[in-house]
């Protein structure tokens, strides 16, 4: 198992839509995020920024995330929810979310 953190804004003005939407994710996102390998998974609020954490535990990350990306109701997910999204400037390359670095961790 490997545990993932990544962090994104969201724009204020969307603020209550993607609080309600994510009160009710649709069963077919949860779905996939289950058969992608992705378990334990948060998402938390701060000052319009928003904090994932998440453990994979699958065996081929990639094929898992290049499934759910082909997937055509997370697409549809996904467009509601980029608009909503304000990515950091400091992302890598590539990212939506911005990967974070795992500096301590206590079971």
């Amino acid at each position: 198992m490997k545990r993932y953190g990544s962090v994104i804004g969201v724009r204020p003005e969307s603020l209550a839509a993607y609080k309600k939407y994510h009160a009710a994710v649709w069963p077919e996102i949860l779905d996939m995020i289950r058969r992608c390998n992705i378990r334990n998974y948060s998402i938390f609020l701060k000052d319009n920024l928003l904090f994932g954490y998440y453990e994979y535990h699958g065996t081929d990350y990639a094929a898992d995330m290049a499934r759910m990306a082909a997937d055509p109701k997370t697409q549809e997910w996904w467009a509601i929810m980029m608009p909503m999204q304000k990515p950091l400037e400091t992302r890598a390359e590539g990212e939506w979310w911005a990967n974070m670095e795992e500096v301590f961790h206590l079971d």
